[in-house]
């Protein structure tokens, strides 16, 4: 189970490092390299709030499912 939870952890993780959709990939293209990062660090933030809930309501669900495994 650590193991799953880890992977699960790990790949959260690297979908944030490369979180860019197609549309926004074109338009990070054509703009400089601050802008670009920006466009990124604005992904990133907008994606943190859901990622979160979602790693939080797993941890719960562990939690309340441990004794049962």
């Amino acid at each position: 189970m650590k193991k799953l939870l880890f992977t699960l952890l790990f790949s959260g993780l690297t979908m944030l490092v490369q979180a860019q959709c197609a549309v926004c990939t074109k338009t990070a293209a054509t703009l400089d390299d601050s802008a670009a990062r920006g466009l990124n660090g604005g992904i990133i933030y907008l994606a943190f709030m859901p990622l979160t809930l979602i790693l939080f309501i797993g941890f719960r669900w562990y939690k309340s499912n441990k004794g049962e495994l």
